[in-house]
């Protein structure tokens, strides 16, 4: 099967990690360029060193050159702001757009759970870090039991926390609430982010909260490990810490929840590590290699999906 021809748009560390990991382990992907605005960045002598076309005058200067006619499929790792000015650009070429920033102007995606509903769309939204890796887990308990509230907790080494992720942490945390109930499926739902100053660097830790209707905790139990091992074929690295921790209110002792109310039925207690591939971002920066791994998934289901 010939691969698909596929650009991506920013040469900082997100785009970087990317441009490794479809060098080295895509089946159906190849890197038609890399495009950047800095003539000097790493990412850019990298993807020159691969021999891979590259723009160092952005998006724009890449549509003026050859490699833009067939290249089939966009990632975005640049800023919310600039991703409107780049999904406008090619909006009406008919090009595939993944977007990694926080822009959101197409739908959520998480490939193990929605894709599928997204096959027709042209820009899709890879949420949040936080977003890739605790949406599957509310959306596993909420194929067997409806979850009433959901709550996660990210905790990233601060290392892996960029300037962008430090401005945008109010988005982090809306983003990721939002994507928790559209897309995991809870009626409601908080997130917290965490910046880790432990030295070395700690590995991405999540911890998530789910509050759902009584059900048979081994039917939870084994959705949440089915689930884990989907997220594993993209990103190895991501595991259950330990066992599913499980506790029942009744009425006779319901869990109160601010801005919720009393709560009855099931609560599980799901904790995940979250280890980068190394590609090219420290091992620890487990949640920036979640980001680009969901992303470089996404692109290869389409490609199956659509053909």
């Amino acid at each position: 099967m010939s691969k698909v021809k596929c650009a991506i748009i920013g040469s900082g560390n997100i785009g970087t990690d990317l441009m490794l990991k479809i060098i080295k382990t895509s089946q159906s992907l190849s890197l038609n360029g890399v495009i950047g605005i800095d003539p000097e960045s790493e990412g850019l002598a990298m993807a020159k060193s691969h021999n891979i076309a590259i723009s160092s005058t952005g998006l724009q200067g890449f549509m003026e050159m050859d490699e833009y006619q067939d290249t089939e499929i966009f990632f975005d790792a640049t800023s919310a702001g600039a991703h409107k000015n780049h999904h406008d650009l090619i909006i009406n070429d008919g090009k595939q757009m993944i977007d990694l920033t926080p822009a959101a102007i197409g739908p959520y995606c998480v490939p193990v759970v929605n894709l599928t509903e997204h096959l027709k769309e042209k820009n899709v939204n890879m949420v949040t870090c936080g977003g890739q890796a605790t949406i599957p887990m509310v959306a596993a308990v909420n194929q067997v039991s409806s979850v009433k509230y959901a709550e996660i907790v990210a905790s990233v080494s601060s290392k892996s926390a960029g300037p962008g992720t430090r401005a945008n942490i109010d988005e982090f945390t809306q983003t990721t609430k939002l994507g928790l109930e559209k897309v995991g499926g809870a009626d409601r739902a908080k997130a917290i982010i965490v910046l880790n100053p432990a030295e070395p660097p700690l590995l991405m830790r999540n911890t998530v909260f789910t509050l759902c209707d009584p059900v048979d905790q081994q039917l939870v139990k084994d959705s949440i490990e089915a689930m884990v091992g989907r997220v594993q074929s993209y990103v190895p690295g991501y595991r259950l810490k330990q066992e599913v921790q499980f506790e029942r209110f009744g009425s006779n002792n319901p869990c109160l929840i601010p801005g919720y109310g009393e709560f009855e039925g099931l609560k599980a207690s799901i904790f995940l590590e979250v280890e980068g591939a190394g590609h090219y971002l420290p091992t620890y920066a487990g949640n920036l290699d979640i980001m680009t791994s969901a992303a470089m998934g996404t692109a290869q289901e389409l490609i199956k999906l659509n053909s």
